[in-house]
């Protein structure tokens, strides 16, 4: 390997720290990465895709060239030394002539992202937690689609909410997970979000009935209990599955020949974990790989378990889509997946091994993090012809009315935490960022998806400007920005927090501190003295006020962003002191929580109606950003508001 140069692997050894110091990265972190990465192929550059825009000129042999087989399956001539005249897409490059002939991907982008819009405000939701009175025990799909018709009823754009791709097998023996960000898949969705009663066919099942009591009686609880409603909801599903099946037979099977090899595969995943468990590196031999005998085996023997599987994802897809048809629904694209799940198993030879990715040392994170998600391999991934990539974005991008990307710098460069060395001992790996971004607008473009950057943190120069060149918003928060909230770009999602931050309620009332303590953690009162002081000093508001005055004064101070998105949290409405996720804690319950108030309620709720109210006020008395693809209909206003809940 060492002829393969450190810059040529990906390799950063040299940085900026988050204090913009000057950092160089240690040879053992380097050995460490090197390993990892593996040595390329020698002749991956001649085969690799070719991501290009309209009117660019191939740099290549023209002669090598015959033709390309165009996405829809057509063949056309090809001169690859004139400006390219072909439609956005994914194609193939007939390369070469008898023992030499071949074929190369090629990928024709717009370059740019789908331009938001007029301006407007939305409601960021965890799903899990905004519960209405019909819910099993869990907010549902069925809940998010009420959640977007009260959203347009108040004058809102958009309901934005964490991912909801499946985090784990289809069993019931298997604990679920939690985090949102931790996905067994990037790929499909958690069909424990199905609105049961709302399946088509579903009331005739007499155990719906039964059980759908006993799924509203876990209402009770404000921890929700994950595992508790899987079990309830995978056996009234499964004979909803059988008791349906034969009428939905033309759409299922139209769905599943769309999807193709993924969804097959990824059902038999999740019927060998239902028999295996959720670890596909301690499964046998047989059934480590996709194309293993024991998985062939199982897929041919258990295709009635295999079918449900596909039944539970078309029907999950079905409810989004209908979810977001009152009002786009911006859905969240982690940074990873769980190293044990789905698509680490699929996608196990672009995977590295050894390491995970996280973020280098910070003021607030001196140790380091190490999220615990493998990374691609950035030269196995050109490999793949970045299909892992194009089926994550498309995944996450389709049905839905937008896409925030979870840490966009990741585009860019990942922090690598080799196994065994501590976050600390990191190091920077680079990515081929501008076909990344390249895939990222073509599928934005597809989907009518306008495209949100997480980009907190560390941040090198000029990754901000390239975001905004492709029409990929920025992310700005109250709790971070240094500048007034009127001096923030217009380029931008504003908002006042995110999950993983204190509340404006925890961080007034020194609750979130409280919390922190209680999880083990070294809160930082100084950072929230400081927040605090902010308020006061901006708003105007009396440092003896009310959690519930501090909302106010935080959404007013949000609401002078000229930002072309404003963002408030269902949390922050309610004057909920707790946050969703505290990172660092495993003793609290992360990410299972439910709002204190339910979905029924949340329309008649003063600070819900208050929050509403000043940035529906804030957006219309803003002029137009000038651009196009509005993001909400004119007349959202007049829609009537969600409904109460059906018994």
């Amino acid at each position: 390997m060492n002829d393969v140069t450190d810059e040529q692997l990906g390799i950063q050894r040299d940085y900026l720290d988050n204090a913009d110091r000057p950092a160089r990265l240690d040879y053992g972190t380097v050995d460490a990465l090197r390993t990892a990465l593996g040595l390329p192929d020698p002749g991956l550059d001649a085969r690799a895709p070719l991501v290009v825009r309209p009117g660019a000129r191939l740099d290549l042999d023209p002669s090598s060239v015959r033709a390309v087989e165009l996405e829809d399956g057509s063949l056309r001539d090809l001169d690859a030394s004139a400006p390219l005249d072909l439609p956005f897409g994914y194609h193939w490059l007939e390369t070469g002539t008898g023992a030499k002939a071949g074929r190369r991907r090629l990928i024709v982008s717009p370059g740019n992202c789908v331009p938001v819009g007029e301006r407007a405000w939305g409601w960021t939701a965890q799903l899990y937690a905004t519960r209405s009175r019909a819910s099993w025990g869990i907010g549902d799909l069925g809940d998010l689609a009420r959640l977007t018709r009260l959203a347009r009823y108040q004058g809102a754009g958009y309901v934005m909410v964490s991912p909801l791709h499946a985090g784990g097998s289809t069993s019931t023996s298997e604990p679920q997970e939690p985090s949102p960000y931790f996905p067994s898949t990037r790929r499909f969705l958690n069909p424990i979000y199905l609105a049961i009663e709302q399946i088509e066919g579903a009331a005739d099942v007499v155990d719906v009935g039964r059980v759908a009591a006993a799924g509203r009686a876990l209402n009770d609880d404000r921890r929700i209990d994950r595992d508790a409603v899987w079990r309830l909801k995978r056996g009234a599903l499964r004979a909803v599955f059988q008791h349906t099946r034969a009428a939905h037979t033309v759409g299922l099977e139209s769905w599943r020949r769309q999807r193709g090899e993924a969804v097959e595969q990824f059902a038999t995943w999740c019927v060998l974990a239902e028999r295996l468990g959720n670890d596909w590196t301690s499964w046998p031999d047989g059934a480590r790989r996709p194309d293993g005998p024991l998985t062939r085996q199982v897929a041919r023997e258990a295709a009635e378990d295999v079918s449900f599987v596909v039944w539970l994802q078309w029907q999950t897809e079905q409810q989004l889509r209908a979810a977001g048809r009152e009002l786009r629904v911006l859905q969240d694209l982690p940074i990873g997946v769980d190293p044990h799940g789905a698509d680490a198993w699929a996608y196990q030879d672009v995977i590295a091994e050894d390491v995970t990715v996280g973020a280098p040392p910070d003021p607030f994170n001196r140790a380091g993090q190490d999220w615990g998600l493998p990374p691609f391999v950035p030269w196995r991934l050109r490999a793949a012809d970045y299909e892992p990539f194009v089926q994550a974005i498309r995944a996450t991008a389709a049905h839905a009315g937008g896409l925030r990307i979870d840490h966009v710098m990741g585009l860019f460069r990942l922090w690598w935490v080799p196994k065994g060395m501590g976050a600390a001992r990191g190091g920077y790996v680079r990515y081929p960022s501008r076909d990344l971004l390249d895939i990222v607008a073509l599928e934005s473009v597809r989907a009518g998806a306008p495209v949100v950057g997480e980009d907190l943190g560390t941040v090198e120069p000029g990754v901000r400007e390239e975001l905004a060149e492709r029409n990929v918003l920025s992310y700005r928060l109250l709790w971070f920005e240094q500048d007034p909230p009127e001096q923030w770009p217009v380029h931008a999602m504003a908002a006042a927090e995110t999950h993983d931050l204190p509340t404006v309620a925890g961080m007034w009332d020194g609750s979130d501190v409280a919390d922190q303590r209680a999880a083990g953690l070294d809160a930082d009162e100084e950072a929230t003295s400081q927040l605090r002081e902010m308020l006061v000093d901006r708003a105007g508001i009396s440092a003896s006020a009310s959690p519930s005055e501090a909302v106010d004064a935080a959404y007013t101070l949000l609401a002078r962003a000229p930002s072309v998105l404003l963002a408030a949290t269902l949390e922050d409405a309610l004057a909920e002191p707790l946050r969703p996720n505290m990172p660092g804690t495993t003793t609290r319950p992360n990410w299972s929580t439910a709002l204190a108030v339910p979905l029924d309620e949340l329309e008649a709720h003063p600070g819900v109606r208050s929050v509403a109210r000043r940035l529906s006020t804030a957006v219309t008395a803003t002029p137009d950003t000038g651009t196009s693809a509005a993001v909400h209909d004119a007349d959202s206003t007049e829609s009537a508001p969600v409904q109460q809940s059906e018994a």
